[in-house]
Order: structure tokens, then sequence, then C-alpha cells
């Protein structure tokens, strides 16, 4: 199943069946049109950085964030060359931004600085910049985790396209959301629905069951007054009936 989650609403907005003998590739178009996605920001992982996905966001009046890895052919390489010069020339006479982060949680550190370019003259150095859509912005991101318990630093360097005009401070924030679905969604299923032990195979039972979970996860998540997790939560509306009334009606 792939799914559509919105990170500023913490809500899974939709989702499509990957069909067998196939990939997300051909679910996210199916996806998104399935979704207004007028004055939306679209952010999508390296496997769909995808002209024709791009082209899509853009037609229907939003912006798209694509994250780049080396299957994307000369992309990836293009990127890495042009941030690499700038760099080398410690961004001298570069027109460019920056926005630094630093995070705190669960026994690390994690430190996040972003660099962006949106001069035509450089999207003129990616051998295919023609193919995008509206490409506007060039974007290098850099993380270093430091985890003190194991004294282990780890640093990881992404690139990204984009089509939206914007400040890097937001470049940021928006990369940063796109992992929400990681803990806002597929961890609450693994662990508060147990999905992954399910056994249900027959038929359209697991794509009906992965609907009606979807629909419970929003539910339950904006329920506020009870302040537990989502696995309590669900416990608690199955012993009782007036918190589960609570849920289904958003009643105070």
């Amino acid at each position: 199943m792939v799914s559509a989650w919105a990170s500023e609403n913490r809500m899974v907005l939709g989702q499509t069946k990957v069909e067998e003998k196939s990939n997300e590739i051909t679910a996210i178009p199916q996806l998104l049109a399935q979704l207004d996605l007028s004055g939306c920001i679209v952010t999508v992982d390296a496997l769909n950085t995808q002209t024709a996905i791009a082209k899509q966001i853009v037609d229907a009046q939003a912006d798209y964030i694509m994250a780049v890895k080396g299957n994307q052919g000369t992309l990836y390489e293009d990127l890495q060359l042009l941030f690499e010069g700038f760099e080398t020339e410690m961004y001298q006479h570069v027109r460019y931004q920056t926005a630094r982060s630093t995070h705190q949680a669960h026994g690390r550190e994690e430190y996040r600085q972003v660099w962006v370019v949106t001069a035509p003259a450089y999207l003129q150095y990616l051998r295919q910049n023609e193919k995008w859509d509206k490409l506007h912005s060039l974007i290098k991101l850099v993380s270093v985790r430091y985890l003190p318990i194991r004294d282990k630093m780890e640093t990881t360097t992404r690139y990204f396209i984009s089509s939206w005009h914007t400040s890097a401070e937001d470049f940021l924030q928006a990369i940063r959301d796109h992992w929400q679905i990681e803990n806002g969604l597929h961890w609450v299923l693994d662990v508060a629905f147990r999905e992954d032990d399910s056994r249900i195979r027959k038929d359209h039972a697991p794509a009906n069951m992965a609907l009606l979970r979807h629909i419970a996860v929003n539910l339950l998540k904006q329920e506020k007054t009870a302040k537990v997790g989502i696995s309590n939560k669900r416990k608690r509306a199955g012993w009782d009936n007036e918190y589960l009334e609570k849920v289904v009606c958003h009643k105070d």
C-alpha cells in the first residue's frame, strides 16, 4: 500500500494498492489523482523522483520537493559536482541560502544544515534540467548525528530538487516533515496495530483492512483528551463505549 500523509494535520489522506509485478512508480500517480493538491507541497522519496510525477504535481497547482539518489541517471552526479564546486570556492560569489537546526531526542544529537541555490545559471548545470517542470531550487542537506552512548558520529549528505519558491528554513522543515510518515503512520501501524503480524491475505481483504486501520489511526490521533499513546487509546476504545463514541464522533 502507498499512502499520502498530511504532515501538518498528521493524517492519512489516501492510499493506493501497488499492483502485483509493479511498484510505487505506477501507484503514486493514481494516488495523487485522488487528491486536491492545489497549494500543497508534495514531498516524495528518491524512487518516485520521476519527471512525469513532477509534471502531475505542477499541473495540480502544487509544488514538489524530490529526493535525488543514484537511480536518477546524471541528476545525482550533476548535483554532487555542482555543490562540490561551490564548496571548493567557499561559496564565494555564489547566490545561495542556508539554514541549520539542532535536535536532541532519544539519547542522540542531530545537526542539520541545508544549502539552496535558485539562480537559472546554476540550473543549467543539470544536463536534463529542462525535463523537470518548473524546476526552481537545488538543495543539499547534510545531517550529522551523534550518539553519545556509543561515542559515534554519522554524517549523511542528501540532494533534492524542487519547484517551490521559498526560504532555506522552509526547505529544512519540509524535508524533516517528510519523515513524519515513518513515526506517525508506519511505526504506529507496526507497533499499535501489529499490522506486520496480520494473517489476512485473501482477495481484497488486505487492502480493505489497511483502509480501516488508516481511518482508525486518523480518529485516534484527532482525539486529544486522553494523554496516552495510540495503543492505549485503542484499548480504551474497546473497553469503554463512551470513549469509543468520543473518538468516532469527535465529542469533547
